[in-house]
């Protein structure tokens, strides 16, 4: 029998999501790892797939910025499509070779997994013909886009948990205008599950689906970050040491064993720069998410395809009165700098580090956004 990894990521950028798949869809390549599929949420994003009509986005560029919606085009399949909070998305990065080399037998198979996910709890969902998707009476439960380079899948599927619906206002959802979209909350109502509970029956009936023995995964790493603000408007950046890497950050650690991410927030500010704040000090911005580590970005590590490890980050900020000044550690970081917000939100690589950043200068509500 196949093996399934499964990993449940909690909230993942899209970005770092695009980064992670392809990842992972070198490593299956390469035979490293095992076929897997991600389960996770997105913050608010729209998405065009390859057969994209512009017309199909109904908000303008600076409409959806306004909103808290990102926008990115992707190498999927399909139109137009929406992500967001309350959105369980999957992406199984399988091998299908030798004797799954079929597209369409694939996507059945895709949808069969949330047709046998939503029956699990009294949901009646099925294909319609011509239509790419799960269905229900009440509208669209669930929305696929594959893509399949060398029989090697990526990107996959959103099913509606407790979605808000009114997101889908800015799209014509898959560019399908004649007809709704809806959700298990909205169709079971107070007997609607929980987004665990959504997940685990969609990684049993994958690994059913696919004929394979799944068994998760955790994150092979637990960090925080800190956003240090300086005043009203300056935002500490470290610049890491060639060796790690040479590009700019706010502060960022690993958790040691049995540590709580408060303690090792308040820890690493101190050894990071000579600051000694209370564990009161420290805000906490309600925003965790999880991302793959990519060697490309550490020169001199070999690079090339290999197993993906994921990390789990925890935000925090801290407020420091103007003219601050800190001490930096020589073996992590080479240089500092604080810098106006729009010129940090410009210099970091990470898209996890600039929400916290908009978030520590604005407020833990654009988590959601």
């Amino acid at each position: 029998m196949r093996e399934l990894h499964v990993r449940r990521l909690g909230l993942v950028e899209y970005e770092d999501g695009l980064s992670a798949q392809r990842l992972l869809v070198e490593a299956r390549a390469a035979g490293l790892v095992p076929d897997t599929l991600l389960l996770l949420e997105h913050p608010r994003v729209v998405t065009l797939g390859r057969g994209a009509r512009p017309n199909n986005v109904l908000w303008t560029p600076e409409q959806l910025r306004a909103r808290g919606f990102e926008l990115f085009e992707t190498d999927r399949g399909g139109d137009v499509t929406y992500h967001g909070p309350g959105q369980l998305v999957g992406y199984p990065i399988l091998d299908l070779k030798p004797d799954r080399k079929d597209v369409r037998k694939y996507v059945a198979s895709v949808e069969e997994v949330l047709i046998r996910t939503a029956a699990d709890f009294g949901v009646r969902a099925e294909r319609v013909a011509g239509r790419v998707g799960i269905w229900n009476p009440a509208g669209k439960v669930a929305a696929i886009g594959v893509h399949i380079s060398r029989w090697i899948t990526s990107h996959g599927f959103a099913l509606n948990v407790s979605t808000d619906l009114r997101d889908f206002a800015a799209i014509v959802p898959c560019g399908i205008s004649d007809a709704g979209v809806t959700s298990l909350q909205i169709l079971l109502g107070e007997r609607a599950p929980s987004f665990a509970q959504v997940e685990e029956r969609a990684a049993a009936n994958a690994a059913a689906v696919w004929e394979s023995e799944a068994s998760e995964v955790r994150v092979e790493l637990e960090t925080v970050s800190v956003t240090i603000l300086r005043g009203d408007s300056e935002v500490l950046l470290l610049r890491r040491i060639p060796q790690r890497g040479g590009f700019w950050q706010t502060l960022t650690g690993r958790r040691e064993p049995g540590e709580s991410p408060l303690a090792t927030a308040a820890r690493e500010v101190y050894e990071e720069t000579g600051l000694t704040p209370t564990l009161s000090d420290l805000i906490d911005l309600r925003y965790a998410h999880s991302f793959a580590l990519d060697p490309a970005r550490i020169p001199g590590l070999a690079q090339g395809p290999r197993a993906a490890r994921f990390a789990h980050e925890t935000a925090f900020a801290l407020r420091v009165p103007p003219g601050t000044e800190v001490r930096l550690d020589p073996t992590e970081h080479d240089a500092h700098r604080w810098a106006p917000i729009p010129e940090a939100l410009e210099l970091l690589p990470f898209a996890g580090l600039r929400r916290a950043i908009r978030m520590a200068s604005s407020g833990p509500s654009a988590a959601a956004s």
